[in-house]
């Protein structure tokens, strides 16, 4: 039987809602801890209450100790896979985090729930036995960082939240999910090409996320440019496109040699440097704007964080990028 490493963290798959008021809170008792016994017929488990934390709380402070904490337990024990309950809206980034921080071809699978432990049709208890399946699992090995929701296997990269309470909410919208979860077995129609990976040790830099739009102007770039940032990425429109009254906001934070990464508010596709025109993507990229290879902008965020955690270096950035 696997080892596995459960670490809880808190968000919806921890909490109650009140019967009175209706609101979801945490509680004082990790209700999986009670609600989800027949794991121990699935695996042998290390468990561990990391943080009790709704997800928009978690910083990448905790998802640097979280990486620290699955390094050191790789290192002083055997196991074999580690699942990792989370709340849902940050879920994403930290798993992508885990996915570029932590080496190892043990499997990673982050999980939640939508609905928390006393609701009607509570999905928290099905996707943790489904995570844990996962990281028990032989053919998880070496994908990378997992996350397993409503029977489906998504990579850390890809993943994203689509919906604000649907159950279903976790798609990959470019690629769908990799994997499925059947009653019977753990099945893995396609898989990763390659995994990047990045040693950290710290995580102290400051790194703005925006959102373009039509008619957007100069002076969001022009404030930015009075506060001590270390980098910036923009949602642009389209393939990677800016308002031409942006530009010159722009250039003051170009001149700092702040590193900006442009990816698209499109949820599908690649921003790529190809309209010629003013604020179109070629004039961007010449002006030294780095474009992103897929990624949605708080990925891209987690990704520039980590990258400069190594250098500044604007062609550096921009190779970590292309990946």
């Amino acid at each position: 039987m696997k080892t596995l490493y459960i670490i809880h963290t808190g968000g919806t798959i921890s909490m109650k809602e009140d019967a009175q008021t209706g609101s979801v809170k945490p509680d004082d008792h990790n209700p999986l801890q009670h609600s989800t016994p027949s794991i121990a017929s699935l695996a042998n488990v290390i468990v561990e209450e990391a943080f009790h934390l709704p997800s928009p709380h978690i910083t990448p402070k905790e998802m640097l100790t979280l990486a620290k904490k699955i390094e050191q337990k790789i290192e002083t024990d055997q196991i074999d896979g580690v699942v990792i309950t989370h709340g849902t809206d940050t879920l994403e980034e930290t798993a992508y985090f885990l996915d570029l921080t932590t080496k190892t071809d043990i499997p990673i699978v982050l999980t939640g729930a939508m609905r928390s432990s006393n609701e009607i049709g509570s999905d928290g208890p099905y996707n943790f036995i489904s995570a844990v399946r996962v990281a028990s699992s032989d053919a998880a090995k070496g994908k990378g960082v997992l996350v397993v929701m409503n029977d489906e296997i998504h990579t850390a990269k890809n993943v994203t939240k689509t919906h604000t309470s649907n159950v279903a909410t976790f798609q990959s919208p470019q690629y769908g999910p990799i994997g499925i979860v059947t009653k019977q077995e753990i099945s893995f129609h396609h898989m990763p090409t390659e995994h990047e990976f990045y040693p950290v040790d710290n995580i102290d830099k400051q790194v703005v996320l925006l959102k373009a739009y039509a008619g957007m102007d100069e002076q969001l770039f022009q404030s930015l440019a009075s506060f001590h940032i270390d980098g910036l990425i923009i949602e642009a429109l389209g393939q990677g496109n800016l308002p031409p009254r942006t530009l010159q906001g722009l250039q003051q934070l170009l001149d700092k040699n702040i590193p900006i990464v442009l990816v698209s508010r499109c949820f599908n596709g690649i921003a790529q440097d190809v309209y010629g025109y003013e604020g179109g993507g070629k004039h961007l990229k010449e002006l030294g704007m780095i474009f992103s290879n897929g990624l949605n902008g708080q990925k891209a965020r987690i990704k520039l964080l980590v990258a400069l955690q190594s250098s500044s270096n604007q062609e550096e950035i921009q190779e970590i990028f292309h990946n």
